[in-house]
C-alpha cells in the first residue's frame, strides 16, 4: 500500500425526511444567504423542492435560484451562476438534484472566488485556493460527487468535458442523502447511475499496486453491492432498502475511501467523456460499452487481477491454468449485467458512430496533456481507437 493523506470532511445526513434539516446545516455552516442551483422539473414532482425550501424559509434564509442545469453541465450555466453569486451577494451554494448540479455548484463556488475565467482552474492556469460553500440535496444515486473532490464541466468554447484538478477545497460542507426521493426516477437514469458508480470502482479496482487486499474487498463489496440492487430498484422502484444500498454505495464509490493508497486508472472515463461530449449521452450510457472494452483491451497485462475480478465479484469458477479465461467470464457477466439493467452495451446501441472514433480520439489530444493516460495500462491514441473499436 502507497503513502496516502485522506480528508473527507462532509457531513452525512442520511434517510428519509432528512432534507427538513437543509436550512438548520446550512446555518451551522456558516451561510447566511444561499444560491439554490437545480435541473428541471424533477425536484418540484418529487417534493424535493418544496421540502428544501421550507427548510430554507424556516431557518429564516433568503435565497435566489438557478435553475435549468443539464446532464453533461455547461460552462454557460457556471458563468451565469458566478454573475449571480455576485449581483445577490449570496454566501452559499445549495446543490438540489445529482451530479450535474453539484459539479455546477462547485465549479461556481470556486469561479467566485477568482477575478479570472472560472475555466483557468481547467486548463491549470490557476490553482484552486477557495471556494464559497457548497451543501448539497442529493436526488439520483449516480456521480458521488456529494462527497468527492472533483467536478467536471463542459467548456462550450470548443465543448471540452474536462475534470478540474482534484481538491479538497470543493468537497461539499454536508450532504443530505434520502433515498426515497430516487424512487420516482426514470428507470434509464437509475440504471445509468448504477453504471457511473460501479465504473467508479473500477477505476481504482484495477490497479498495479500490491498488497492493498482491504482496499481490494470494499471495492469488491461495494460492486457486489451495486451488482444486486440495481436489479432490485429497476424491478421495484419503490425498494426503499435496494435505493438507500445504491444512495450510499454511489457516495463511497467516489469519495476515495476505496482509493486511498493505491494506483488509480481513470482510462475509462477519459475515453467516456469523448463520447458524451460529442453525443450529449448519459454518463453512465456511455461507460456502459467503454468499461467493459476496456477492460478486454487491458486484461492480457494482469489476467489475475480480472480473475479475481470475477471470481470474488460475480461469483465465476476459477480457472487456475489458464486465469484470463476466468477473467473473461468476468468481463461477459459484467456487459450482462448492463443489459439487464437497459443499458447499452455497443457504441451502435448507444447511437455513436464508427466514423467518429477518429475524430474522438482526435478532440481527446486537444486537452494540455491528454495522451497518454491511465495508470493501469497507458493508453494513447492507437489504443483509445483500439479499444472503441472494440466497444462497436
Amino acid at each position: 500500500m502507497n503513502n496516502f493523506t485522506f480528508y473527507s470532511p462532509t457531513l452525512f445526513a442520511f434517510g428519509s425526511g432528512e432534507e427538513r434539516n437543509t436550512g438548520a446545516l446550512v446555518r451551522r455552516f456558516g451561510g447566511t444567504k444561499v444560491l439554490l442551483v437545480y435541473g428541471g422539473g424533477s425536484v418540484k414532482r418529487n417534493g424535493a423542492y418544496d421540502a428544501v425550501t421550507a427548510s430554507l424559509r424556516e431557518a429564516g434564509l433568503p435565497w435566489c435560484e438557478l435553475s435549468g442545469i443539464q446532464a453533461n453541465p455547461r460552462s454557460g450555466k457556471v458563468y451565469e451562476g458566478v454573475d449571480l453569486v455576485r449581483r445577490e451577494g449570496a454566501d452559499f451554494l445549495l446543490a438540489l438534484g445529482g451530479g450535474s448540479v453539484i459539479d455546477t455548484a462547485k465549479a461556481i463556488g470556486f469561479g467566485a472566488c477568482y477575478d479570472g475565467d472560472f475555466w483557468d482552474f481547467f486548463t491549470g492556469e490557476a490553482t484552486i485556493r477557495s471556494s464559497l460553500p457548497v451543501g448539497v440535496v442529493l436526488t439520483i444515486s449516480a456521480a458521488g460527487s456529494e462527497g468527492s473532490d472533483s467536478c467536471v464541466i463542459t467548456q462550450e468554447r470548443g465543448n471540452l468535458k474536462w475534470g478540474c484538478p482534484r481538491t479538497d477545497v470543493i468537497r461539499p460542507r454536508f450532504a443530505v442523502l434520502n433515498p426515497r426521493f430516487t424512487c420516482s426516477l426514470p428507470a434509464y437514469q437509475t440504471a445509468s447511475g448504477a453504471v457511473d458508480m460501479f465504473a467508479h470502482i473500477c477505476e481504482r479496482y484495477f490497479t498495479n499496486t500490491p498488497d492493498v487486499e482491504l482496499t481490494d474487498r470494499l471495492c469488491e463489496a461495494l460492486m457486489k453491492t451495486v451488482a444486486d440492487a440495481a436489479p432490485r430498484a429497476l424491478e421495484n422502484p419503490e425498494d426503499y432498502a435496494a435505493r438507500a444500498d445504491l444512495m450510499w454505495a454511489g457516495m463511497l464509490a467516489h469519495n476515495n475511501t476505496c482509493g486511498v493508497g493505491r494506483e488509480q486508472d481513470w482510462g475509462s472515463h477519459q475515453i467516456e467523456h469523448e463520447l458524451s461530449s460529442l453525443y450529449d449521452c448519459a454518463h453512465g450510457a456511455g461507460l456502459a460499452p467503454v468499461l467493459p472494452a476496456w477492460m478486454e483491451y487491458v486484461l492480457p497485462h494482469d489476467p489475475m487481477r480480472f480473475a479475481r475480478f470475477a471470481v470474488n465479484v460475480f461469483g465465476c469458477e476459477m480457472d487456475y491454468v489458464r486465469p484470463e479465461r476466468t477473467g473473461r467470464e468476468g468481463i461477459r457477466c459484467l456487459r450482462t449485467l448492463f443489459r439487464r439493467m437497459g443499458m447499452p452495451v455497443t457504441l451502435a446501441e448507444l447511437g455513436a458512430r464508427s466514423e467518429d472514433i477518429p475524430a474522438m480520439t482526435a478532440h481527446r489530444g486537444e486537452k494540455p496533456g491528454g495522451f497518454p493516460f491511465g495508470a493501469f495500462v497507458k493508453i494513447g491514441p492507437e489504443e483509445m481507437e483500439a479499444i472503441l473499436r472494440l466497444a462497436e
